[in-house]
């Protein structure tokens, strides 16, 4: 039987550590880093997601800003709290919670962070930086997929790795970050032909597709290790991933659940990325 790998677990092990480092620095009576939130409007799941990072900025001893603008928002309004942040030297981190109320051009108000501030990795220079090897911030949910492959104890050196889903959060830069570990990379999506037998070629399999319990033994290549990044809401209202874990289970040797998986890891990549960014702008 493959094993249950938990992004919880993970996550506070990191947490963990990081804490430690910032108990450090007040020891010292240094600064401490510092995440700006942005948040236009009140869409439930933000406002939700907006907590958790709050929350977990203050378990480890980052402090949190959070900026709270009206749905009805300009896109002006919105790029003068930016600007303001981005002039601050007392904010290492920038992130604009999405999505953006209609209106607004998402690309055009991420474009206006501070890409050295960009905790979340989404500016064009950070894509940019990704793409060539160079130094900068990567995305969260993919650096908290290639975590959980390292603890798994998965090296992706000369391995053959699948990604399902190509989305500019998830899918494309995960698969180049597989790539700078050695791995042969094939990106399917849901006009790919024959997607379980091409699953079925993968050492490491990453599901991020968003089709409830998609991924069932057939698409499993015997001992590889699946990380489930898809998170469904069944009728019933159960959070399920993209991989229907228990029937898959025996086939793996390892493969993350849903929940506990890799969403904790996002928030967790968050914090890792603020802290970076403070080490570099103190060094």
């Amino acid at each position: 039987m493959g094993k249950l790998v938990y992004g919880s677990e993970i996550s506070a092990d990191l947490r963990a550590g990081l804490k430690d480092r910032i108990d450090g620095l007040k020891a010292e009576g240094k600064r401490l880093p510092c995440l700006a939130v942005i948040l236009v409007g009140n869409h439930p799941a933000s406002l939700s997601y907006i907590k958790g990072k709050e929350k977990a900025c203050a378990s480890v001893g980052i402090d949190s800003r959070m900026y709270h603008l009206e749905e009805t928002a300009s896109k002006e309004e919105v790029i003068a709290v930016i600007e303001e942040c981005n002039q601050d030297a007392g904010v290492d981190g920038i992130l604009v919670q999405l999505p953006l109320p209609k209106g607004l051009n998402e690309k055009e108000i991420l474009a206006c962070i501070d890409p050295d501030k960009d905790v979340d990795g989404l500016h064009p220079v950070n894509v940019g930086r990704l793409y060539l090897g160079e130094d900068g911030f990567r995305p969260c949910t993919p650096l908290g997929v290639m975590e959980i492959l390292q603890r798994m104890g998965c090296d992706p050196d000369r391995k053959r790795a699948v990604v399902i889903g190509r989305s500019s959060l998830v899918g494309a830069p995960v698969a180049r970050l597989l790539q700078d570990k050695g791995a042969t990379v094939t990106i399917a999506h849901s006009h790919t032909r024959n997607l379980p037998e091409l699953c079925r070629e993968a050492d490491i399999l990453i599901v991020a597709i968003g089709r409830p319990k998609l991924v069932g033994p057939e698409y499993i290549k015997e001992g590889a290790y699946v990380v489930d990044v898809g998170i469904n809401r069944t009728e019933e209202g159960k959070l399920v991933g993209d991989v229907d874990t228990d029937a898959v289970l025996d086939h793996v040797s390892a493969v993350t659940p849903v929940p506990k998986g890799v969403g904790p890891m996002t928030i967790c990549m968050l914090l890792m990325n603020t802290m970076k960014s403070y080490e570099k702008r103190t060094a």
